[in-house]
């Protein structure tokens, strides 16, 4: 199975898979689906996108199921949440194995330099060797800005984080094709018609997804490079028993997510700025080096950290554009220094690359 040479992967675990119908949370799964990550997980990184909040804020507060006004769901939800986190930490530091949490809003996946901060947070929590358990920042989100449920938030993580695959772990064993008594499609390689008249809307108690935000779901990683799987996370050893038993629905990316990063990257009309570099630079460039402050000779235009620039070589010749890690006032002050220099003359060090490899396409 792919998850042998995956690298970066993210679980979206179901409000099904980690609250019971009694609002409790079910130790038992969750310490089932960490002894997956520790026979499985060697040299890999992990994403926890946890459903689960406002079930387990009803079970402290004793509130009844049922339906619930945004803003006090908002409140429960903030007071799930710490139960949901402090859950998971127990459970995960009895196997020695760090936890950090990451609550996130729509403005921080959509807007492309919040983006680029929260993809660093992640980058930042697997050089510590943790796992980031990620949820909706329900408490401060409105229903006109919301993701409405965690497929699509998976989604959109596994998205900024170049993941090569999302697991969705649901109450089933994947999408099943109706019209063959309920066969389960194995691979699917377009969300065509035929794929979206399986909908079925209905959702559980606690949760707020169905088939819809799956597909909505599988759509965003199809399209950014990330295969996606639909599984049963009912099932003790959730990822054991996708391998042992292969049941599951494959959806396949359509591009690799270099591709679809830098499709992403080129694909603003407008830059912010541009920076010229010397020789040295250029050829640094080619050899698919990231972009020094030592190479810069001047810049011009007035950009923030995070936006779009163009690159021009000794010769005022376009060779690449990227998303700059500093703002143009940064740049003017460091342009020509030694990375080793950088922090004595700003005071503070976020980044050594003025732009990344990873955050720039050669034209």
């Amino acid at each position: 199975m792919l998850i042998k040479n995956a690298n970066k992967i993210v679980l979206k675990l179901g409000s099904a898979t980690v609250v019971d119908s009694k609002g409790v949370f079910k130790k038992k799964w969750v310490t089932s689906l960490i002894k997956d990550l520790k026979k499985f997980g060697k040299g890999k990184n992990f994403v926890i996108v946890s459903s689960g909040a406002i079930a387990l804020g009803q079970k402290y507060l004793k509130i009844k199921k049922g339906k619930i006004k945004l803003e006090m769901s908002q409140a429960i939800a903030a007071i799930g949440q710490i139960h949901l986190a402090g859950e998971f930490q127990k459970l995960f530091d009895k196997y020695k194995i760090k936890t950090g949490q990451i609550l996130i809003s729509p403005d921080d996946t959509e807007q492309r330099r919040r983006a680029i901060n929260v993809r660093r947070t992640f980058d930042n929590l697997f050089k510590l060797k943790a796992i980031p358990v990620v949820n909706e920042n329900d408490s401060t989100a409105t229903s006109e800005i919301k993701y409405g449920d965690n497929d699509r938030l998976a989604a959109r993580v596994a998205q900024i984080i170049g993941a090569d695959m999302l697991i969705l772990f649901s109450d089933v064993d994947g999408l099943y094709d109706k019209t063959k008594g309920k066969k389960i499609i194995r691979e699917v390689t377009s969300i065509n018609e035929k794929i979206t008249s399986l909908i079925d809307n209905r959702k559980n108690k606690f949760g707020s997804g169905g088939i819809a935000t799956k597909l909505d779901a599988a759509k965003i990683c199809m399209n950014s490079g990330s295969h996606m799987f639909i599984a049963n996370g009912k099932v003790e050893n959730p990822i054991l028993n996708m391998i042992k038993n292969k049941k599951y629905t494959h959806f396949l990316p359509k591009i690799s997510t270099l591709d679809a990063r830098k499709k992403w990257i080129i694909g603003s009309l407008n830059y912010n700025g541009t920076i010229f570099i010397d020789s040295g630079a250029a050829k640094a460039l080619t050899n698919g080096k990231s972009l020094l402050a030592a190479g810069i000779t001047k810049i011009t235009g007035n950009f923030k950290k995070g936006e779009n620039v163009i690159i021009l070589d000794q010769n005022n010749i376009q060779i690449a554009r990227g998303l700059s890690s500093f703002s143009s006032i940064e740049i003017d002050k460091i342009k020509g220094k030694q990375s080793k220099e950088i922090e004595i003359i700003l005071g503070y060090l976020s980044k050594t690359e003025v732009i990344h490899k990873d955050d720039m396409v050669l034209l």
